[in-house]
């Protein structure tokens, strides 16, 4: 490994770090840009599965709305350059979404496995899914007091 290849795993770490605080802050248009536009996703084991950039945001765009808080934190990154404009990625995740409107808490874990593609020199989201190791649910008084 050299540098230019640490250069290329940085910049892909930016991208999926990006995408968490996107989908967490529902900054939906920015989230798109993280996408190649073929990109496919399969959250949940494939309970929510979509192809296409487009498809892919309003299903996050539906699924967290204004009553969905969220926290979702990747780590522990193992990222392999397959080509000169491809790569793959299995990231750890652990995620807190509440839900005001039902009232629930979910507490989760699960891995990401991703491949990512370069085009024009930026670096994608070509597809990503994740499995659950495990999740926990509990209910909650649905308050929110607006945050700052």
């Amino acid at each position: 490994m050299d540098l230019d290849d640490l250069i290329e795993l940085e910049a892909i770490r930016r991208l999926k770090y990006r995408y968490m605080r996107c989908v967490d802050l529902k900054l939906f248009d920015e989230l798109a840009a993280c996408f190649s536009e073929d990109a496919t996703v399969s959250y949940n084991d494939g309970q929510w599965a979509r192809s296409g950039r487009d498809a892919i945001v309003e299903l996050l765009r539906g699924g967290l709305g204004p009553e969905v808080l969220s926290s979702h934190t990747v780590h522990h990154p193992e990222i392999d350059l397959t080509s000169a404009t491809t790569a793959t990625g299995i990231w750890a995740l652990q995620d807190h979404v509440f839900n005001r409107r039902h009232g629930t808490h979910l507490h989760g874990a699960a891995f990401y496995a991703d491949e990512y593609v370069k085009v024009d020199g930026r670096w994608l989201i070509s597809h990503t899914a994740y499995t659950r190791t495990f999740e926990h649910r509990t209910g909650v008084e649905p308050r929110w007091d607006g945050g700052s």
